[in-house]
């Protein structure tokens, strides 16, 4: 029997939420997924559907979510359903919902200067999501997150000559980390801006190595 993973999409069509959930809905189904995409947050409503879920895969940027709604995700990936995401599409949503943030284990505050290059360094080397994949370069949104200190960091990126916010130069930030959230595993990425990020193949298999890992 194939896994089931459910990706919710929406909010700010910036991030391309429903191109890169395309290319990850495919590269899942190819790992033996049923995977559904919805435009809509009343499945989280759906305590029999969301419990029956492998992994879930929130894509809404901004937006808002009902209390309900929050509750119904929340619960079920304290039950054992995973949870997998990227950029602000999972990292900055639903900007008032305290309890979601604490989920994921950061929020997005700046991305000084915009689109610039900048390299992301592999810091745990021996896990199973970044093993086998060396440092490599970006350009796109260098993200400066709030983060739980509580979260484990897979990779880092370093600010370095930014003149927006240039207090920021010399912090190492973390780009990739995971944690658990009851009995669920939460894995993250600040990398997918757009679905052109994507193309760089260590983004890309961070990704799905990490959607991978966090499905129970």
């Amino acid at each position: 029997m194939n896994k089931k993973a459910l990706m919710v999409i929406g909010g700010w069509e910036g991030h391309t939420p429903r191109q890169s959930a395309d290319v990850f809905a495919a590269l899942l189904q190819k790992n033996g997924f049923d995977v559904e995409i919805s435009t809509s947050l009343d499945p989280y409503l759906d305590k029999e559907k969301m419990t029956a879920l492998n992994l879930v895969i929130p894509c809404v940027t901004m937006s808002t979510v009902t209390g309900e709604q929050e509750k119904g995700l929340l619960s079920a990936i304290a039950s054992g359903v995973g949870c997998a995401g990227w950029h602000g599409c999972m990292c900055d949503s639903f900007r008032n919902n305290t309890e979601y943030q604490f989920m994921t284990g950061g929020q997005w505050v700046a991305h000084p200067d915009n689109i610039i290059d900048y390299e992301v360094n592999i810091t745990k080397r021996d896990d199973p999501i970044t093993k086998g994949l060396k440092d490599f370069k970006m350009h796109s949104e260098q993200y400066f997150m709030h983060i739980d200190p509580g979260v484990e960091v897979l990779a880092t990126t370093t600010f370095r000559d930014r003149k927006q916010a240039a207090w920021v130069n010399g912090t190492i930030m973390p780009v990739v980390w995971k944690k658990k959230w009851g009995q669920g595993r939460v894995f993250f990425s600040s990398l997918g801006h757009t679905v052109k990020d994507f193309d760089v193949p260590e983004a890309r298999e961070i990704q799905l190595r990490g959607m991978l890992r966090a499905a129970r």
